[in-house]
């Protein structure tokens, strides 16, 4: 088993279907590590994939958000001090609208775009009377050597199409265990309900009992041709926030005026710490309607889009850039560098 030095790739999980999607796409998995720095309550994964040698870590079970994704990432630096590059790997509430048809099962990639660093923190800043929401602060973008994968990767997609589907059919058939929860759900699963239909609360039926097929809730969409990408990458603003985004009417307006993708609920914490990119797989709409039979598909298309992009990254360009710092002192709030 290589060094704890020898491992340039820090993959932060926030769920246990994530991970487990992680560690069915390594290439060779490691025994765990034999010593951890002091304090380090983190459980790793070690393995490799395209050359690299990469560590994973899960949240604790129960815990969310940007203070616990920011304790854990600290945690690996200690552990792990050779780390130069991040991913958040995982699972997203998709924000579909005209402009972007995003569907459950796609992925969406956090990608910087009009003076913003790819990822979005919707609950720090100021809302003032008659004006849009306005971020009081900025969070960095994914190192370069990632954001160059990402569009070689567009372009190698563009011209030949990808193959998430069979990637995650080939280890289905490998490990078969995992189909019941990970396999692609019925297309039937797939509802987008109008903004103003409301799951109603404390009922924990399913859509399809509660709130039904009636097509004048549903916003019609038809079926992607075979000449579509299914699933479709969408590359653009991720948004985060210490709160689960269940709301459709404020996901719109998000949508509208920021241009927002996708929302989650850890990756403000990282961006300014702990350079990475973002990849979420879509397994809701963000809204009322919660939507767990797609969790696993979800994590697993996200992961497989992430192998992809590890794959065109030669490893001696990893070891080109400089390791992550480890951070020091008191978080002075998740938009502020804890390196300041």
């Amino acid at each position: 088993m290589p060094d704890q030095e020898s491992y340039t790739i820090g993959w932060i999980c926030a769920i246990k279907t994530e991970l487990v999607a992680a560690r069915a796409f390594l290439d060779e998995v490691y025994e765990r590590p034999e010593y951890v720095s002091p304090k380090d309550d983190n459980d790793y994964t070690l393995g490799k994939i395209g050359g690299h040698n990469v560590v994973i870590a899960v949240l604790p079970s129960g815990e969310y958000g940007i203070a616990s994704v920011t304790g854990a990432a600290k945690d690996m630096l200690h552990s792990f001090p050779s780390i130069r590059l991040g991913l958040m790997v995982g699972i997203g509430g998709g924000a579909p609208s005209k402009k972007h048809d995003i569907r459950l099962g796609d992925i969406v990639v956090s990608n910087p775009n009009d003076g913003n660093g790819g990822v979005f923190q919707y609950d720090f800043g100021k809302t003032i009377q008659d004006q849009s929401f306005q971020t009081t602060g900025f969070l960095n973008q994914p190192p370069r050597v990632l954001r160059t994968a990402v569009s070689g990767l567009q372009a190698q997609y563009e011209a030949d199409g990808h193959q998430l589907e069979n990637a995650i059919n080939g280890i289905l058939e490998k490990k078969p265990k995992l189909r019941k929860k990970y396999m692609r759900p019925s297309l039937c699963t797939d509802r987008l309900y109008q903004s103003e239909v409301v799951h109603p609360q404390n009922n924990d039926n399913g859509c399809a009992e509660t709130c039904g097929d009636n097509p004048k809730d549903l916003v019609p969409r038809v079926e992607r041709t075979e000449e579509e990408d299914n699933p479709a990458i969408h590359y653009g603003l991720i948004a985060s926030a210490n709160q689960l985004m269940e709301n459709a009417l404020f996901r719109d307006r998000l949508a509208a005026e920021k241009n927002v993708l996708c929302f989650e609920m850890e990756a403000a914490g990282l961006m300014n710490s702990f350079p990475c990119l973002v990849i979420r797989g879509i397994c809701d709409y963000s809204d009322s309607h919660n939507n767990k039979e797609w969790q696993g598909y979800a994590a697993m298309t996200a992961t497989a889009y992430a192998k992809d992009l590890l794959c065109r990254i030669a490893p001696n360009q990893v070891k080109a850039e400089k390791k992550i710092d480890v951070p020091s002192g008191q978080s002075k709030g998740p938009l502020e560098s804890f390196n300041s």
